[in-house]
Parts: structure tokens; C-alpha cells; sequence
């Protein structure tokens, strides 16, 4: 059975009398159905009746159903109440809101920071459009821009339905950065509407964090954008899952005395995510890499799609292999995946050489069940938080924003993307590395300082125009 999450907590209200010993009783049906019990409160107690809540993680909503019954067929006393997703709940109403920063509470406040004084400071902007930095939100704030068409695992579910992970993002972004984001979710896919409707808010951004776009029109947008702003412009299912992926490659591969240079690669999965993460390790010194989509291996004679598709068939796959996912795995170093779950069986990951190293990021289902692919690797990441080594975009992207925001730099460089990857590495210490432990957990306070440091530090390197 799969394991339980948070991300499918229940809270089970239960009425029932205590001759049923409903403490043992309910703990005991709850596992019994393969739910984890994380509280059991009882929020109501008098002599005839007893009210309990029961919270406990599920494997998915049907399998809280599974748990709900188990525990009304425990004893005919109990009475369930109601079922309450503790998920939706954290929701309601939505994750964010905006507070002011100055205070409001006299005539002389009003007076400065609306009207009339509000006028000589947006005077000030208009004479020196550079002060909007200093004298407005926009030196500490990101527009998170979406269309919808491509969000998590969920596939095209549009801008309404995206808004949940754009409003995470931006709570994120304050969490782990202190810096102030925003969700835009456009209601178009057209790329023309969507680059131009980014321009004309620029202005009261100090970033753009592009999300949830899909190829291959995510790459048009962010290199148009890149040309017409003067504020940077990353898209994060592409730079984000780089950078953690070489994070925790340069571990991995310092755990097993291997060098990037040397090892032969596979990629699963090139959309967004894998061309970066193909491109920022050829940056970095990977030499031997084969990356494969739905239709096979990507070869020499593989259709020109766009320009990143000729890219990858340029600048991987040398031997111009035409073979499936499982012989290409044969005596293969890495296996990397941002793709589809359970395309990988344990034959394969078998077939590989020694002190191999899976990285299997299909979110939420991996690429193969880690515990199988365990057996025969070395060592093995997935992008959950229920399994050891989560390769999670929350250990770049905070900090690379926050670097970006502070250096007053325009333009998001290939040296900033690898220099990051390096930082985060760098928070593993010797002493720590271990085949569980390649990656910083995303709660390391060293983290973000780390990551942006090193993103200051390429920038005043190449001289920013801005500073």
C-alpha cells in the first residue's frame, strides 16, 4: 500500500459513550484500515455521551472514505458526526492577504502616505522612474504569472483552477525570502497576449516567477520577456528544478567518486523541466546524456519540433542511439526523471552500473516506487516529502529571487543558475552526506542566504547595469 500524506489529512468528528473504550477502540479500526492516527481530542465529554475527534492521514480521498467506514463499522455505538478535509480547510478564504507596513491612524499618517503627500513622492518617480525602487513595494515584490496550462501533476486546468499553487508559491517566496509575491493567473494560452500582458504590469514588479506554463510555449514567453523587460524573468519549472537536480547531482556523484564529466546519464521527460536541467549540466561538464520523451530517444533523426527540440538533439545522444528507456539504462550512472510515473521497472534500474544514483521527480506518483528502485541503486531522490532526498524547486527559488531582487539585477545568467546549484550543494556538509542525505532539507535556515549570496556574487561580478 502506498504510504499515507498530510496532503490528504481527515478530521473525523465521532459521537459514541465511553463503555466502548472508544480511546483503544478507534486508534485500533483507524490502523487497522491503514490511516496514520496523528490526534485523537476529545472536544466534548458528559455522563451519557463522549464527542471525539479523530485526524489522521489517508493515502487519497478514496482511501479516507476506507478509514471513515472502518470506524463507523467498529461499534454500532458509533456515530459519525462529520468528515472534515483538513486540506480544503487550510484553504478557505485562500492562503494570503495584504497588510500595510506604515501605520494609519492619524489625520498627520493619512496626510504622508496618501493624499496630499503622496503626490511630491510619485513626482519624485515620474522625473526618475529608477526611485519606483526605492520609493515603492516594487524593489521587494514578484508577479508568480500562470495561464493554468500546465500545473503540477493536474495537466491544463486553466487559471482558476491554478490559483491554489500560485497563491503556495507566493507564500512560499515570503516564507523561506521575505519577499512579497503575488499570483497573476491569466485567463489566455495565446503566448502573444500572455508576453504582452506581462509587459504592461512589469512595472509594479521587481521580478517575474513564470509557473505552470507549458512547452513548448513556456520557452518562447520567458525569452521574449527576457528581451523586452529590465527586470528578471525565471521560470521555475524549468531554472528551479535545474538547480536542485545539480544540487543534488554534485553530492550524489561526490558520495560515489564519480565525476559529472564522466558518467553516462538518462533523462526522462524533455519539456520544460528536462531541457534546463539538460542544459545546466552540459553547462556545468556532463558530456554523456541521452534524454527520451513519449515517443522514445531523442537522436539526430528526430523531428525538429522548435528550437529547444533542435537544441537537444544537437547537444545530447551523440551516439545517435534509437533504443527504449531500458536499454539505454544499461550500465548507465544516473537516471533522471521529470516525467511520468512508473515507466521504470526494477529490472532497470538493475541493469545499471554500480553505485548508481536514480533521481525519479514525477510528482505525485515517481518514475518507480523508491523503495524498489532502493534495492539495486546506490542512492535515490524523488520530489516528495514522505521519502528521503526531496528535490524540491523551495531550495532555489526563494533564494535565487532574493538575490536577484537585492542586487538590482535585470537579467537571470546560466552562472547564477550553476553558482546557486553550488551553494545549495554546499549546505550538505561532509560530515552529513550521506546516501539519504544529498539534499538540504528546505527548512535549513542556511539555505536561502546561501543561494542568494552566490547569486549577488555573480552578479556584482558581471557589473550589473543596476545596482
Amino acid at each position: 500500500m502506498k504510504s499515507t500524506s498530510p496532503g490528504y489529512a481527515i478530521t473525523i468528528r465521532v459521537e459514541t459513550n465511553m463503555s466502548i473504550a472508544p480511546t483503544s477502540l478507534i486508534p485500533a479500526a483507524v490502523a487497522a484500515a491503514g490511516g496514520t492516527l496523528t490526534a485523537l481530542d476529545v472536544v466534548e465529554s458528559l455522563q451519557d455521551h463522549v464527542v471525539i475527534d479523530v485526524t489522521c492521514d489517508a493515502v487519497d480521498a478514496d482511501h479516507a472514505v476506507v478509514i471513515t467506514d472502518a470506524i463507523k463499522a467498529a461499534s454500532p455505538q458509533i456515530i459519525v458526526r462529520n468528515v472534515s478535509d483538513r486540506t480544503f480547510l487550510l484553504h478557505l478564504g485562500g492562503k494570503l492577504e495584504v497588510r500595510s507596513k506604515v501605520p494609519l491612524k492619524t489625520r498627520d499618517d493619512l496626510s504622508r502616505a496618501y493624499t496630499p503627500g503622496v503626490a511630491r513622492v510619485c513626482l519624485a518617480i515620474a522625473k526618475d522612474k529608477s526611485d519606483a525602487r526605492h520609493l515603492t513595494i516594487k524593489r521587494n515584490t514578484v508577479a508568480v504569472v500562470s495561464d493554468g496550462s500546465a500545473v503540477l501533476g493536474l495537466g491544463n486546468i486553466g487559471p482558476e483552477a491554478a490559483m491554489p499553487v500560485m497563491e503556495g508559491k507566493a507564500a512560499l517566496f515570503k516564507r523561506f525570502a521575505d519577499v512579497d509575491a503575488w499570483p497573476i493567473c491569466l485567463d489566455t494560452q495565446d503566448t502573444e497576449e500572455i508576453i504582452r500582458t506581462v509587459q504592461l504590469i512589469a512595472p509594479g514588479f521587481g521580478g517575474i516567477n513564470l509557473e505552470d506554463i507549458s512547452a513548448p510555449r513556456c520557452f518562447e514567453i520567458e525569452a521574449r520577456l527576457k528581451e523586452l523587460l529590465d527586470i528578471p524573468v525565471f521560470h521555475d519549472d524549468q531554472h528551479g528544478t535545474a538547480i536542485v537536480v545539480l544540487a543534488a547531482l554534485i553530492n550524489s556523484l561526490k558520495l560515489v567518486k564519480k565525476n559529472l564529466s564522466d558518467v553516462r546519464i538518462v533523462l526522462s521527460g524533455a519539456g520544460a523541466a528536462g531541457n534546463a536541467v539538460i542544459r545546466l549540466l552540459i553547462i556545468s561538464g556532463a558530456k554523456h546524456i541521452i534524454a527520451f520523451d513519449s515517443k522514445g530517444s531523442i537522436h539526430k533523426d528526430s523531428p525538429r519540433a522548435n528550437d529547444m527540440r533542435s537544441w537537444l538533439i544537437d547537444n545530447t545522444n551523440h551516439e545517435s542511439r534509437n533504443c527504449t528507456l531500458g536499454e539505454a539504462l544499461v550500465g548507465a550512472d544516473v537516471f533522471i526523471g521529470v516525467s511520468a510515473p512508473n515507466i521504470l521497472k526494477e529490472s532497470d534500474v538493475a541493469a545499471m552500473a554500480p553505485d548508481s544514483i536514480v533521481l525519479a521527480l514525477a510528482n505525485p506518483d515517481p518514475e518507480i516506487d523508491p523503495v524498489l528502485a532502493a534495492k539495486h541503486a546506490r542512492i535515490v531522490a524523488t520530489g516528495r516529502s514522505d521519502y528521503p532526498n526531496q528535490i524540491n524547486n523551495v531550495l532555489a527559488f526563494p533564494g535565487i529571487f532574493r538575490g536577484l531582487l537585492d542586487a538590482g539585477v535585470s537579467k537571470v545568467t546560466d552562472e547564477m543558475l550553476a553558482s546557486a546549484a553550488i551553494a545549495i550543494a554546499g549546505c550538505v556538509s561532509d560530515d552529513q552526506l550521506n546516501a539519504t542525505f544529498i539534499i538540504p532539507s528546505v527548512f535549513d535556515p542556511a539555505v536561502t542566504p546561501a543561494v542568494s549570496s552566490a547569486v549577488i556574487a555573480i552578479a556584482k561580478a558581471m557589473k550589473p547595469a543596476r545596482v
